[in-house]
Parts: structure tokens; sequence; C-alpha cells
């Protein structure tokens, strides 16, 4: 009884062994199937036979630390790679920025402003004193504002505006968060910004309907109405257009400052993980 019981023993001993054998040798197979992967910089696939281990093999303990390693390998050459095409893209893209600047006057106050602003030239202050209209400016960072103006013996109070076409087609904002009032040598003056994503769509509005004819409403307590220029027409396209280009690279930039992250933070688990093995 007691050899049998042995015989028994010894017999499934064999079986677990040869399976686990088994397992490592088939999780070794992914394991060489994501390293040529690798080689090849097809990292999607890679990091696809690096999971596989871990759902198929789960027990692939040595093939699974192995796997951990190569995976670390794979997100900092995806990172690297993220991070030149990015910069490849930030030195396109400053390039159109560099050869638009020229069309644009820039308008910052060193002493209480930390970015500067775009603007077109024919809606500088000095050249529109004593207009109501709409002026549209984008800083830096490519975040575009439109502030409506107005200009009169009286007050109207407008925290809002309305633009209409001339097929009835319209935008309107919503009450602007910032605006204020007042008074010089007798004519009063009212101002409302309206920043492009807060401004009901009435940019990308005036930036579709460029070519055509468009009516103001200044919405207070009492109403003003107005029709856009041509150059006002022209100003609100022009810096639209900067506008995509500044906030693309900020984006852009922004995407790069995550990728240098990323990159610093895997490079440090490849050293702790060296660390460890070392001891």
């Amino acid at each position: 009884m007691k050899i049998m019981k042995k015989a028994v023993f010894l017999a499934c001993l064999c079986c677990t062994l040869f399976s686990c054998s088994n397992v490592e040798k088939k999780a070794g197979e992914k394991l060489r199937a994501a390293r040529e992967a690798f080689q090849r910089g097809d990292y999607s696939e890679a990091k696809i036979q690096i999971d596989s281990i871990k759902i198929l093999y789960p027990k692939a303990f040595e093939t699974r630390r192995e796997g951990i390693g190569l995976m670390q390998q794979v997100e900092l050459k995806e990172q690297e790679k993220t991070l030149v095409y990015l910069d490849s893209m930030l030195q396109d893209k400053q390039k159109e920025v560099d050869a638009l600047k020229k069309n644009y006057t820039f308008e910052k106050d060193a002493e209480y402003q930390r970015t500067g602003n775009y603007l077109h030239p024919s809606q500088v202050i000095e050249k529109n004193l004593h207009r109501s209209y709409l002026r549209f400016q984008v800083d830096e960072t490519g975040v575009m504002s439109m502030t409506s103006i107005y200009c009169g013996p009286h007050n109207i109070h407008h925290l809002a505006v309305k633009v209409t076409a001339p097929d009835g087609s319209f935008a309107e904002t919503p009450a602007s968060k910032d605006s204020y009032e007042t008074t010089d040598l007798g004519e009063k003056i009212e101002k409302a910004d309206y920043k492009l994503g807060e401004d009901g769509n009435v940019i990308a509005f005036l930036n579709l309907n460029k070519d055509k004819n468009i009516r103001v409403n200044y919405l207070g307590e009492r109403s003003y109405t107005t029709v856009m220029t041509p150059n006002d027409r022209k100003a609100v396209a022009a810096v639209y257009e900067l506008a995509q280009l500044l906030s693309s690279i900020t984006e852009i930039k922004r995407e790069m400052e995550e990728a240098n992250l990323k990159i610093e933070f895997v490079k440090r688990k490849i050293q702790e993980r060296a660390s460890k093995d070392i001891k």
C-alpha cells in the first residue's frame, strides 16, 4: 500500500513538473514573439503578445517577470517615438506661425501682462476710437477672444451680442463674464469680452460667414444695431486662423511634456528593476 501511494505521489509530481515546464515553454513562445515584434518596431503587437502571457499562462511566473521588463522597454520606445513625431509637428507649426506673424500687430504690456496678444492691424485701438464694433484678438497660447465695444451718447448696458447673416441664420453669445463701462468726455463706452468656446459659437459663425454682410445687435437695456465692416470681417478670419495654429502649438507642447514625464517614469522603473536584479 505504501509503495502504491509513493508511486501515485511520484506520478503526480512528474505530471505537475511536466505541466509547469509545458506552461513556461508555451509562455516562452509568446515572449519570443513579443521580442521579435519589438525588434522590428511593431510595439502594438509586442504589447499584445506580452499581455497574452498574463491572460493565458498566469502561472508562468518567470516568463511573466521577463515580460514585464520587455513591456517597460516597449513603453519607453513608444514614448521616444511619439516625442520625435511631436517635435517634428511642432517645428512645422512654428514655421507656419512665424510666416503669419508679420501680418498681425502684437500688443503686450510688460509691466502688467505675462502673455501678449495678436490682432489684425485694422483693429488697433488708435484707429477705432469713438466706434462701436467687434474686436478680435488671440494670445500667445492660442486663446482667442472677442470684445463687443459700444461708444455712444447714452449707455445701453449690454452684456451680449447677436450676429445675423443675410439668410437669417444667427449666433448669440451668453452674458459676458467680463464687462465694464466708463465715460470719456461725455461719451459712454462699454466693453464685454467673450472667449472662444464660451461665446455661443459666435466667433466660428463669423468666420464661416466672413464674406457676407453681418448685422450685429447689442443686447442690453437699450437696443443698438450696427453692421460689421469688411475690415472687421477680415479681422475675425485672420485672427481665427492664427488662433488655430497657436492653440495647436500649445497642445503639442502639452503632449510633449506628458511624453517626457512618461519617459522619466519608465526609466525610473527600469532602474529600480535593474537594482533589484543585482541584489
